[in-house]
């Protein structure tokens, strides 16, 4: 936050709860979940935070005529119990955060930074991206666990807290997670976009059309992602498509228009390269083939660097570019990713 800008007023009340009635699915047992640690799902500059800090410890900013903005922990709480009964159980809520807006109580404004004790000192992130799994639905791809996750992004700059109420954003997701490297592969039907919401009700509404239209096809994105390991990438083609990638980046408007719509920066592009050397999981190995799931994956391994408030919108991208790839290989381009392999 910019000096001398004016903060938005806080409040320590949560807004009320809003329950709705909604018609749970069949679930599908699939196999146990795991337990243990694992990798970040989102990198960047995030740090991690429980739901009970959150929840406890976080203020909430208010609009400027001191109304409520939905908390972050509501949000949470208002698309779980969506996904809970529409998917089945889920795993305990991870969560990262990036941007903390630090305040004091005011009777600590005559104080010292240093000498500020912790019950003094007041914190909320700007933005937070979370995500927890289905319990019981896990399937095994390329000798890898994959998880059916859900969850969502908020970033309080992007509402307009220094006017009256209005509709806050909020993004929402349900996919298909790697445990190995909590690398999200995200597509167009499991993607929300940016939401705007008044109340959690809008949000659980947004949510039950979501989820309600990804539920009977989730085995068909899965095949989708599955088909991705049964074509394969030579070096020289891998080559051709980071040369392509850095080139894109440098062509005239009027040429990237007539391409595939592309948001892998050269950062990633050279997180790419580095893991099809290196990568234990997804890179390069003797013997075995390099597919065009490996290249999803670096993809999604590359992107976690990115701010949470585009990190959704990249993953997907990652997955459109991959199928698209994939079809080019066989002959089936239609959108033009054919350009990424000349």
């Amino acid at each position: 936050m910019k000096k001398n800008q004016k903060q938005p007023a806080v409040s320590q009340t949560e807004a009320e709860t809003t329950s709705m009635v909604i018609e749970p699915t069949g679930n599908e047992l699939i196999a146990p979940d795991e337990t243990g640690k694992h990798p970040n799902f989102i990198e960047a500059n995030t740090s991690g935070i429980t739901l009970k800090e959150l929840t406890e410890k976080n203020i909430i900013p208010t609009f400027s005529d001191n109304s409520l903005t939905i908390s972050h922990q509501n949000f949470i709480g208002a698309v779980s119990k969506v996904a809970e009964q529409t998917f089945g159980e889920l795993t305990p809520v991870e969560c990262r955060v990036s941007h903390p807006i630090i305040g004091r109580i005011p009777s600590a404004q005559h104080k010292k930074a240093s000498e500020l004790t912790e019950e003094e000192k007041t914190v909320f992130y700007q933005r937070l991206a979370w995500v927890c799994h289905i319990k019981n639905l896990v399937r095994t791809i390329n000798g890898q666990p994959t998880h059916l996750c859900i969850g969502g992004v908020r970033a309080y700059n992007e509402d307009k807290l220094y006017s009256k109420r209005s509709p806050m954003k909020f993004k929402i997701f349900v996919g298909w997670q790697v445990r190995v490297c909590s690398n999200l592969m995200l597509t167009t039907d499991g993607f929300s976009g940016t939401i705007e919401c008044m109340t959690e009700a809008d949000i659980m509404q947004k949510s039950i059309e979501l989820f309600g239209t990804f539920n009977p096809h989730k085995e068909e994105t899965l095949e989708l992602l599955e088909g991705l390991r049964e074509t394969s990438l030579t070096e020289e083609q891998f080559c051709k498509i980071v040369g392509r990638l850095r080139l894109y980046q440098f062509l005239p408007a009027p040429e990237q228009r007539r391409l595939p719509s592309l948001q892998i920066g050269d950062q990633a592009v050279n997180a790419m390269v580095k893991g099809y050397v290196s990568n234990p999981n997804f890179g390069k190995k003797d013997g075995e083939d390099f597919t065009c799931w490996n290249l999803l994956q670096l993809a999604t391994e590359a992107v976690k660097s990115a701010y949470i408030n585009c990190w959704l919108e990249r993953n997907q991208n990652c997955t459109d570019f991959a199928v698209g790839i994939q079809n080019a290989i066989r002959g089936h381009d239609t959108e033009g990713y054919g350009w990424f392999l000349n």
